[in-house]
Formats: structure tokens, sequence, C-alpha cells
């Protein structure tokens, strides 16, 4: 009976200490990115990776991927269309796994 009581007021003092904690206070930041304007190298055989792919990928990060085959590269492209809803195009998806293969291809 007593082990019972102390339990109790225990119980009721540790939920009562939980409720005098301050929630977080959360609270909006910005963060300025710097602006990047580098592009895939290759001219036109570039034109379809620079326009669709640089909008969340910088040149750098992409060309410092390990080689890969055809098959990979068109997989991860699809990959990021269906799981990452990225906005390409169906049309470019050839030359995107075009491009990457010339570049980051499997030998």
């Amino acid at each position: 009976m007593m082990l019972s009581r102390i339990l109790a007021i225990g119980l009721a003092l540790s939920s009562g200490s939980a409720w005098a904690q301050s929630a977080p206070q959360l609270k909006s930041v910005t963060v300025d990115l710097p602006a990047g304007d580098r592009q895939f190298p290759g001219g036109a055989a570039a034109d379809a990776i620079n326009n669709n792919c640089t909008a969340c990928h910088s040149p750098g990060m992409v060309l410092n991927q390990p080689n890969l085959p055809k098959a990979a590269w068109d997989a991860e492209v699809h990959k990021m269309i269906n799981v990452y809803k990225a906005p390409i195009e169906e049309a470019d998806v050839p030359a995107i796994v075009a491009y990457l293969v010339e570049a980051k291809g499997a030998n």
C-alpha cells in the first residue's frame, strides 16, 4: 500500500516536471547558397543534361561519380524521374544517358 502511494507521488511529480519544461522554439532561417554557373562540358551534346540536371546537381558532383555501364546510368536517370520526381521529359532521357555514358561510362 505504501509502495503504491510512493509510486503515485513519484509519477505525479515526474509528469509535472515534464510539463514544466518549455517546448523548443522553432524559427525560420534563410540560407544563401552560392550561385553556380558551371555547365557540363560538351556544347550541344550537353544541352539535355545542362537543361535538366543542373537544377539539382552540380556538374562536379555528377562527374565525380564512379564509371557505370549504360544500363546503370539509364536506371539512375529513371530513378531521378520516378523516385525524386525530377521534371525530365522522356524525350531528353536518351541524350542524358548518352552524355553520362560518354563522360562516365564503364570501360
